[in-house]
């Protein structure tokens, strides 16, 4: 039987250096859409009348989606090879960023963000090993380096979003596009280049001693669970930061932008941090940090301490992916491809499916406390009485737009006899703001739901920090048993259990 192309090569055919830059490219295609995504939540929820809920939704598609991708995927590595999971990724990334161009409603916006996450499990998939393939002797290091691009990704994508609104391009169409072109440059590079075999490969571990290793270890059980809090602490907050400080008058975008930038700087310069502290004092002291850096980002109502905040969070989160990526490769060498993937699903999955929509439905519950009721229904019943009068006289491609706005108030009216209704209080608000209706009308409606929607994403950021304690908790007494131990040690494949 012939063996499948893997795209493996020689040592002498194999170019690290190029395959490094490639999956970095890759990695930004999947930032950028990380950014992008974050960056139209308030345009999908004008354009759609959607939920914060339902935004949270089509946010944690894009993250819960690259947790199924890894799990299919990540435990065929081995036998499908990395070029063919990187293949696959080029096509979900283009076919959902198209998805979403096209988009007509909530179905199709979530399909593609589920699609374009798929392309984002499978980058994950094939690139974490790849990186420990072409580096053993420095994974977490390297695995850092690698992941300078997920922020560093976000920052472009962010910087790029935002200056297409600055130069009077405002459809949120145009900044999708902006994951077309990684996608199409780590397409091209990946496309002939010779792969080599993966660490379990080279090691002779078969798929059944990596799923013992995997699942069986103790430690690794362990490691799961605290990825599951961390990548919440540290993508949960990130994917709302955008919309919740734009609510507030702050430009959230730039915010997200600095954060960003700053962790890719700092997991660049991961080798000193690492070789200082261990990985488990990293992911020690990266808890403490991010538990008073989120904790200060949930008060913050002015631009200087929203950047100040977000400067202190950027620092304690910024090691915490890559650094626990590396810790398993290092001291569960023979979960393998398997082992990696399924601590980024287990992140993914848990703040795709739990963290994002749970921050959204807290945010919602508690911004609508903050919705004053004698103002708001007044502006309603000046609402239903004018926005018809407007719709009469406007232009054909207006008109539409203020009659649903008036249907969604009336019905808020309504129901709001016992008082205000949640969620549809807030929609009908959107509904005014984004008819084009007279500004005062628009402005008024703003001035409520601002406020409001910027206090509940705020209050949601302190919902995390109860989870983020117990992390300084489990890796304390890890810091504290290696240093019992003599010091932190890397446990080599040959020697692993």
């Amino acid at each position: 039987m012939s063996r499948p192309d893997h795209g493996d090569g020689s040592a002498a055919s194999i170019n690290p250096d190029k395959l490094f830059l490639a999956s970095c490219m890759a990695l930004i295609a999947t930032s950028v859409a990380f950014a992008v995504v974050g960056a139209i939540m308030l345009d999908l929820k004008s354009e759609f009348l959607l939920t914060n809920q339902h935004v949270g939704w089509i946010g944690g598609a894009a993250l819960w989606g690259f947790a199924v991708s890894q799990l299919i995927f990540a435990p065929f590595c081995d036998t499908l090879g990395m070029r063919l999971l990187l293949r696959l990724a080029f096509l979900c990334h283009l076919a959902g960023a198209l998805m979403l161009i096209f988009a007509n409603g909530f179905a199709m916006l979530f399909t593609g963000a589920l699609t374009i996450a798929f392309g984002n499990g499978l980058v994950e998939a094939a690139c974490n090993p790849l990186v420990a393939s072409l580096y053993p002797d420095d994974k977490t290091v390297k695995l850092n380096r690698f992941h300078v691009w997920f922020p560093g990704g976000i920052v472009i994508g962010s910087v790029l979003a935002y200056g297409l609104d600055q130069v009077g391009l405002t459809a949120w169409q145009l900044k999708v596009c902006l994951i077309i072109v990684p996608t199409l440059i780590y397409g091209a590079m990946m496309l002939r280049e010779a792969f080599p075999p993966t660490e379990g490969v080279r090691a002779g571990v078969g798929m059944g001693e990596m799923f013992r290793v995997t699942l069986t270890t103790p430690l690794m059980l362990l490691m799961l669970a605290c990825m599951a809090i961390t990548a919440s602490t540290e993508l949960g907050p990130n994917r709302w930061v955008p919309a919740v400080l734009e609510a507030g008058g702050i430009p959230g975008i730039l915010v997200l932008a600095w954060i960003n930038g700053l962790m890719a700087v700092l997991r660049y310069k991961a080798g000193f941090a690492v070789e200082r502290w261990s990985p488990t004092g990293v992911l020690l002291g990266s808890a403490v940090i991010s538990f008073a850096g989120l904790l200060w980002l949930s008060y913050a109502q002015t631009l200087t301490i929203a950047f100040a905040s977000a400067t202190v969070f950027a620092v304690g989160v910024c090691y915490f992916w890559p650094t626990m990526l590396g810790f398993v490769s290092e001291r569960i060498p023979k979960s393998g491809a398997l082992g990696l993937g399924l601590m980024g699903a287990t992140g993914m999955a848990v703040v795709g499916l739990f963290t994002t929509p749970w921050m959204g439905r807290i945010a919602d519950e508690i911004g609508h406390e903050q919705i004053p009721v004698a103002e708001t229904t007044e502006l309603f019943r000046s609402a239903v009485v004018e926005l018809p009068a407007m719709a009469d006289v406007a232009a054909p491609e207006r008109r539409g737009d203020l009659e649903t706005a008036a249907a969604v108030v009336q019905e808020a009216l309504d129901v709001s006899a016992e008082g205000l209704p949640p969620l549809l209080t807030a929609n009908a608000l959107r509904a005014i703001m984004d008819s084009g209706a007279e500004s005062a009308l628009v402005d008024a409606a703003a001035a409520i739901l601002g406020p409001a929607d910027n206090y509940g994403g705020r209050a949601s950021f302190r919902y995390i920090l109860p989870f983020t304690g117990a992390l300084i908790i489990v890796f304390g007494l890890l810091y504290g048993s290696d240093r019992r131990a003599g010091g932190y040690r890397v446990t080599r494949i040959d020697e692993a259990a």
